[in-house]
């Protein structure tokens, strides 16, 4: 029921009539076992295509379901002749606790953003560890190890890497690894061998990473709004280089929507709790702001004639801009980033102008009102200062 409407997937009826404790009949499947690479590829079929397809479906069957078969080996994975994955013998089935699913996405959030205190915090969420236990002893052994496994880039690690990583760390201090999470990482490393015998240099992280993306941009719930917010903003600044890479990886899994990307935390910012983050928020729209209305103005000023600006600048075929060139070329950058950013939203296949009315109707709201107003006032006063140095200085 849960995988009826995939496209890609094929999970065969049970005869319950015919089955018992001991005996599990399914549908008659036709396939060809993944491990089987030549015989598949003979009939116009890619293995990295089926097993890449493995991987998406049971990072939703543990991560979004949270029900999950446990026993993916070769001879449970069928390709079929029309090129879709049959998922087969339902005799080992596990669930992931809901808190759970979305603490491994946080894991996975913090481990990309090397906050190796809140990957310790995660395992109180993955009942890891029992709420008494001190977590600070761990944060070193995580440091040492992930800082040296993350001098690749993590879409370049293997799961195997980061499994016997965590192993070293979990033997060290009084974990409690639960059962489901066993299967979790069985299923995992299963997967990935069949991905390896294929392509020696394929990396199940990469392949997984546009849904984790996906998820983080998209999902309302709080411990995963926590984590985006984590993940974009730092010492009081925005990283608009970390929203550009997830809306990049984001839109590379086939349930992306424009229309819900980012919605939970504008939600969230506009919230009876969100002061400190709309703070921040003014903060970085003020600096976006100046940047677009400067980046602007440049433009303009390079495009007229050569004569012209000579006069603009009295005399002189200098730009008028009475800046450094470092602090003009990071508000280009800036505004540029923010440009690619609106592009990569509008080009998404869902994207219509009518998407945008929830937001719409959340600026609408009182604290969104008065969010705006300190943004025009906080641009107005930055581009008042500047005018005032350029005249100053001439």
């Amino acid at each position: 029921k849960l995988y009826a409407d995939k496209e890609d997937i094929v999970v065969p009826d049970i005869f319950w009539d015919y089955t018992s404790a001991k005996v599990l009949t399914m549908d008659w499947v036709d396939g060809v076992k993944l491990n089987e690479q030549e015989t598949i590829e003979k009939q116009g079929l890619k293995l990295l295509d089926l097993v890449n397809t493995g991987i998406q479906c049971s990072l939703r069957q543990l991560l979004e379901c949270g029900y999950f078969h446990a026993d993916p080996h070769p001879g449970n994975l069928l390709a079929t002749p029309d090129g879709r994955l049959a998922f087969l013998d339902f005799g080992m089935m596990s669930e992931t606790p809901e808190e759970a699913r979305f603490a491994i996405i946080g894991h996975v959030v913090h481990m990309v953003n090397r906050d190796y205190e809140a990957m310790a915090r995660d395992y109180y969420a993955l009942d890891f560890l029992s709420p008494d236990v001190d977590v600070s002893p761990i944060v070193p052994a995580l440091r040492n190890f992930f800082d040296d496994a993350l001098n690749s880039t993590v879409s370049e690690l293997n799961f195997k890497t980061i499994v016997d990583g965590l192993g070293s760390v979990l033997y060290q201090y009084p974990f409690d690894v639960p059962a489901y999470y066993a299967l979790i990482l069985r299923s995992l490393t299963v997967l990935e061998g069949l991905a390896l015998y294929a392509d020696p240099n394929f990396k199940v992280l990469a392949a997984s990473y546009p849904y984790f993306a996906k998820r983080l941009l998209t999902d309302p719930n709080p411990y995963l709004r926590d984590a985006l917010i984590e993940l974009l903003f730092k010492d009081g600044r925005f990283r608009w280089n970390r929203l550009e890479n997830l809306l990049v990886q984001g839109r590379k899994d086939r349930d992306f929507t424009a229309k819900d990307a980012l919605q939970p935390v504008l939600k969230l910012i506009l919230g009876p709790d969100g002061e400190e983050l709309r703070t921040l928020v003014i903060k970085e729209a003020t600096r976006v702001a100046e940047a677009v209305a400067v980046g602007t103005a440049f433009d303009t000023y390079n495009s007229i004639n050569e004569v012209v600006r000579t006069l603009i600048s009295n005399g002189s075929a200098a730009s008028p801009f009475k800046m450094s060139a470092n602090e003009l070329e990071t508000m280009l950058e800036l505004r540029d980033r923010v440009f690619r950013i609106w592009g990569l939203l509008r080009s998404s296949n869902d994207f219509d102008p009518s998407l945008l009315q929830p937001i719409l109707q959340i600026l609408q709201e009182p604290e969104s009102r008065d969010l705006g107003g300190r943004i025009v006032g906080g641009v107005t006063q930055r581009l008042a200062a500047r005018l005032l140095q350029q005249v100053l200085r001439s």
